[in-house]
């Protein structure tokens, strides 16, 4: 937003084995709110193999917790980075039940935005969204991405091709 100043709710924090339990139960609580839109992963075994996927090179990940509580509000995942002359990346992103259209994932976003244009020099992020996901477009819109077009069957989700909505912001 600009031109107006709104203190921050958040922290972001990468996440780490000893959230395994918090980040399971949260997936668990949240299937009906995910569902068919994204599948977190929900086994120890998968958490731990997205762990094993954050590399710090081209795959990062920030968990959203509340500054007033700690508790977890959702994740933002930066994936797929391509430097050299492309610079530019995927975002995904999901929030747990309870807390959610509260703005918690909002302030997540554009903070995990900001620090790929700032720090990670990326320059430009890419976030594909199923069309019937009407809560995530407002969200990306909210956030200064625009929509570049439609992907028929993009991506395979919970088993099924789905199309997508293409979604992006360039630092510049």
């Amino acid at each position: 937003m600009r031109g107006a100043f709104m203190p921050s709710r958040i922290l972001l924090r990468w996440p780490h084995e000893a959230d395994e339990k918090e980040f399971l139960a949260g997936v668990q609580r949240s299937i009906r709110l995910h569902r068919p839109w994204v599948h977190p992963p929900s086994t120890a075994a998968l958490y731990r193999a997205y762990l094993r996927r954050l590399d710090r090179k081209t795959h990062w990940a920030f968990l959203v917790r509340r500054k007033d509580t700690g508790a977890l509000v959702g994740v933002v995942n930066i994936s797929n980075a391509v430097r050299g002359a492309f610079q530019s990346a995927y975002l995904g992103y999901y929030v747990f039940t309870g807390h959610e259209r509260q703005g918690l994932m909002r302030e997540g976003l554009r903070a995990v935005i900001r620090h790929a244009f700032r720090t990670l020099k990326l320059h430009r992020l890419e976030a594909n969204v199923q069309p019937g996901n009407v809560a995530s477009l407002a969200l990306l819109r909210s956030c200064g991405l625009s929509k570049e077009g439609l992907s028929r069957r993009y991506l395979k989700v919970g088993g099924k091709w789905r199309d997508h909505e293409r979604w992006a912001i360039r630092a510049s």
